[in-house]
């Protein structure tokens, strides 16, 4: 059983066609991300999935599975049960699946072997406690510290100008939460060793850092628990009644100020969660 109904009748429909495309291929299914940790959101979130197969598993059948699945939000990976055994990095990309599509060549890293091992939701096979999942401190610790700058402040970089995508994403309230709750995210986990969800991210910012920022990260936990912050326009529009709507939802008098903060924080965060590396 999982979190929600409707995730598990993502995960009923997803079984159902692996099992008539290929029967016997897909041995393992765990959840991870969101609904593993405790803060799925059934109008945001995806259900981020872990499959696992004896052996390599032909990625024309997986094309065929996923494209049957249509536009459901199962996004994971495909390993086999020696891969959970071993370093990501010592891995070549593995087959994965994001918004309806299969990449052949997915990327792999640390944080999802440790969610599996820590978190992991089982929908068939044996439980991530029975298996044997690499694990290894130093390595998602030096993974986390790198994806600060490789994605978090190269997004940061583009959002600072406003007419771009990113700026523009970033005046709305899905650039709000992702970019709040992940910085904060990594920082926990260089603080702590161990992985939190979005809303957990956004409790240990108050918890963390100055009051300064505080307004910043209610409102990215406010927008997360009111579940409608999409990448999308219409989205993007809905949430401009936060700021002038009646009644005014948000701790904000307007977007602009919501990203100067929004942006603002990322850039302590990310300088926070380096010296947490440093001084270890």
């Amino acid at each position: 059983m999982t979190p929600h109904p409707k995730i598990d009748a993502i995960v009923e429909t997803y079984l159902s066609l692996a099992d008539a495309e290929a029967p016997g291929l897909v041995e393992g299914l765990y959840l991870e991300g969101s609904a593993a940790l405790g803060d799925y959101r059934p109008g945001t979130s995806d259900v981020d999935f872990v499959a696992v197969t004896a052996a390599e598993p032909p990625v024309e059948v997986l094309g065929r599975i996923h494209d049957r699945l249509g536009a459901h939000p199962f996004d994971g990976v495909y390993l086999t049960w020696d891969d959970l055994r071993r370093d990501p990095s010592d891995l070549e990309a593995r087959p994965q699946a994001h918004a309806g599509r299969l990449n052949r060549r997915g990327g792999v890293n640390p944080i999802t072997w440790h969610t599996l091992a820590h978190h992991g939701l089982t929908c068939r096979g044996p439980k991530p406690d029975e298996l044997e999942i690499w694990n290894d401190p130093a390595t998602l610790a030096a993974w986390t510290d790198g994806n600060l700058d490789s994605y978090w402040r190269r997004l940061v970089i583009r959002a600072s100008r406003l007419a771009s995508p990113w700026g523009l994403t970033c005046l709305g309230s899905y650039g709000a939460v992702w970019v709040v709750t992940g910085v904060a995210r990594l920082h926990y986990t260089l603080a702590t060793g161990e992985i939190t969800s979005k809303a957990g991210a956004g409790r240990h910012a108050l918890e963390t850092f100055p009051e300064r920022w505080h307004r910043v990260v209610n409102e990215a936990l406010r927008l997360r628990e009111e579940d409608a912050a999409l990448p999308t326009v219409a989205s993007a529009v809905s949430g401009l009644g936060d700021h002038f709507g009646t009644p005014r939802c948000s701790l904000y008098g307007s977007p602009f100020e919501r990203r100067r903060d929004v942006l603002g924080f990322a850039e302590q965060a990310i300088t926070a969660a380096h010296a947490l590396y440093a001084a270890r």
